[in-house]
């Protein structure tokens, strides 16, 4: 698929918004890219929504009207115009585009400043985001096991929330439910143990498949720090220097791995 400017526009908000996906898109093959930019677009535009207004319903608007273009892609009828959904809307299947409801529903928690209810409702909200999202670009590109991808998505999805959460404490959220250096320690060592789990399964995610786990080279890694210097989360110094970060993606790239 030749990229028309809807796509370009959603590849350009993905380097402008969420440069390690860029990056991550950028080193798959090139038939694989459409897809790619257009949901990590989607994705964008998804999370932005709850923080559009600091009007609660106008956020919750905004959420719904993506909502409902997941349903539209869903029902496999017309979608209606936009520079993400309409590409989407062409490259997504109806029935993965089922999942965008569940990721609609988890937003919802970034709009209000409830702690997470327990323990179940912080791995919902992490499977029902990163996990969908890479479900979803998984199982568009080659044969998987769906569990494998979800084991390993939701270590990349803490691994990403850590990277998130000065800014959420910043905007007033409560994004731990226990935000102690052993409490931040015990869930880093949780997501990595999924991580490794997965990997233990590598020979059920296809090599096509395998591109949509690239966004999650650097998670291990990070999940590591955490353990090792819990502080690093709260003074957002969290991440790889810019030469480990592209080398290790393009090590991971060529060997078809992740």
């Amino acid at each position: 698929m030749t990229f028309d400017d809807d796509l370009t526009s959603c590849a350009d908000l993905v380097q402008q918004a969420d440069p390690d996906r860029f990056l991550a898109t950028m080193a798959a093959p090139v038939t694989a890219r459409p897809l790619l930019f257009a949901l990590y677009a989607f994705n964008i535009e998804l999370a932005r929504a709850p923080w559009a207004s600091q009007e609660s319903m106008i956020a919750e608007m905004r959420v719904q009207w993506w909502r409902d273009i997941g349903s539209e892609i869903a029902q496999g009828g017309p979608v209606r115009r936009h520079q993400v959904a309409t590409p989407l809307g062409r490259l997504l299947r109806p029935e993965l585009a089922a999942h965008i409801e569940e990721m609609a529903e988890a937003r919802r928690w970034d709009i209000y400043r409830d702690a997470f209810e327990d323990e179940a409702a912080f791995d919902r909200y992490i499977d029902h985001t990163t996990g969908n999202l890479m479900w979803m670009a998984a199982a568009s590109l080659g044969q998987v096991e769906e569990a494998v991808v979800r084991q390993f998505a939701y270590g990349v999805g803490i691994s990403n929330w850590f990277s998130a959460i000065p800014e959420l404490v910043k905007n007033k959220r409560i994004p731990l439910l226990d935000g102690t250096p052993m409490g931040l320690q015990g869930l880093a060592r949780k997501g990595l143990d999924r991580i490794e789990q997965a990997q233990t399964q590598r020979g059920k995610v296809s090599k096509q498949a395998a591109v949509a786990l690239l966004p999650g080279w650097q998670a291990k890694s990070i999940l590591k720090q955490v353990i090792k210097e819990p502080g690093r989360v709260a003074d957002g110094s969290l991440g790889q220097s810019e030469f480990r970060r592209r080398g290790s993606l393009m090590w991971l790239a060529a060997r078809g791995s992740w």
